[in-house]
């Protein structure tokens, strides 16, 4: 109901304004529309801030230069995960009772440093029954050896029969197969004892401890139901995994074709860089490439080997790796803010003899040490707008101050900007 009334008020007063605009003006309806067909049809601009120059503007003042010409490697960056080497679940190999444990979280242990401690009494009871058994079985032997020589002198007198002393014989070899027996469960009993000792099977970072004194713990031959107790991870070298699209490895296939040695092949440098890392201080070596594509992604897994000496990287860190995408060539560049953009294309502005700027569309390349490279449409003489690209219009008549470039930073103050940061 309130809008229906504020409308009705809106059109009363329209309508007192029309009726009213004759005797403001001192004309007829019939003249004011004749007056704005004729003004509209002139071309005037219909108020302040119409498009178009005006009439006498002086022609707009622009940075032009050179573009820069210089040997270039165009580098292409990856992101991946770093992977020990070697990683160990350390599991001990006999059930028991933990006793002690003899390494401090966190710290490097070395190969074969004692870790954990099993209670050892019930082991060195076995040992015992063991060494036991073994002298026995011993004892058999001998006494079936003296028998079977007793019985020598009295089978040749016919006093003993030849089956009696057959069997004399056979005890005697089942006495000296019962000693191998005793002496392999000795030496079982000696090497169950041994593993209540859990030791280090690789030097590297030990992570925490799993279990703590006093528990019992399962051990044994296979993974299934046997207590992991602590892990362990070989620091120096350590891997880095990262995933290569189908188009790359192909592009670096043709690289290492035509004799680019770093070009994504096994035993191409690489480098690599943490996320708050400028450039990639970090060197490494690729050493794997594998042998098909993953058909779900698309994409090849690769591997560099980084050195840790000091410990930096840790398993499951991410980081970039930077790997060489082309070879060497002269690369024509110029500010990024020289480039224009529309939804279709992008350009640059180039400046003529008759200081009359031409749009030039082009094809980009990569940003290099705060430059863009522009891989076509333009040539290393041609005058490009760097400063002031938002005042110019094709065609138009411009006043072009010449400044030369430089790289990074100075290309950035030849703009007017700041240095732009470099990958």
């Amino acid at each position: 109901m309130r809008t229906r009334t504020m409308v009705l008020a809106f059109a009363i007063g329209l309508i007192a304004v029309l009726a009213a605009l004759p005797k403001l003006t001192g004309q007829s309806y019939d003249q004011l529309a004749g007056a704005a067909k004729d003004k509209f049809s002139s071309g005037e601009p219909a108020g302040k801030g119409a498009g178009g120059p005006a009439k006498g503007s002086k022609p707009a003042e622009v940075t032009v230069s050179n573009p820069i010409q210089r040997p270039t490697i165009e580098w292409d960056e990856y992101t991946g995960r770093f992977d020990a080497v070697e990683a160990v679940d350390v599991r001990a190999r006999i059930s028991g009772y933990l006793d002690k444990i003899e390494f401090t979280d966190g710290q490097m242990v070395g190969k074969g440093d004692v870790l954990f401690r099993i209670d050892p009494r019930p082991f060195e009871r076995a040992l015992d029954q063991a060494k036991a058994e073994y002298e026995q079985a011993k004892t058999r032997v001998s006494n079936a050896s003296l028998d079977v020589e007793r019985g020598r002198p009295l089978l040749k007198t016919n006093v003993i029969s030849q089956k009696v002393q057959d069997d004399r014989e056979n005890i005697m070899r089942d006495a000296q197969s019962a000693v191998s027996v005793a002496e392999a469960r000795v030496k079982t009993a000696e090497l169950d004892l041994s593993f209540c000792k859990v030791t280090a099977p690789i030097a590297g970072r030990i992570s925490r401890k799993f279990v703590t004194p006093g528990n019992f713990i399962s051990g044994g031959g296979t993974p299934d139901g046997t207590t992991i107790l602590t892990t362990i991870v070989t620091q120096d070298p350590i891997y880095f995994y990262f995933d290569i699209g189908e188009n790359d490895a192909l592009k670096y296939r043709r690289l290492t074709e035509k004799g680019v040695k770093d070009a994504a092949g096994v035993g191409a440098n690489v480098g690599v860089a943490l996320p708050d890392e400028e450039g990639f201080p970090h060197a490494g070596k690729l050493d794997f490439l594998d042998n098909r594509l993953d058909s779900g992604t698309g994409t090849l897994r690769a591997r560099a080997s980084i050195g840790n000496k000091d410990g930096l990287f840790s398993a499951g860190m991410f980081a970039r790796v930077r790997i060489q995408g082309s070879a060497e060539y002269d690369a024509v560049m110029v500010p990024d803010a020289a480039i224009g953009t529309d939804q279709a294309s992008r350009f640059i502005y180039i400046v003529g003899s008759d200081n009359i700027a031409k749009r030039q569309a082009v094809k980009l390349g990569p940003l290099i040490e705060g430059m863009r490279v522009i891989r076509e449409g333009l040539g290393p003489d041609d005058l490009v707008v760097v400063n002031g690209i938002q005042r110019v219009r094709a065609g138009q008549a411009v006043v072009p101050k010449h400044v030369p470039l430089r790289v990074s930073d100075g290309a950035a103050a030849a703009t007017g900007g700041n240095p732009v940061k470099t990958p």
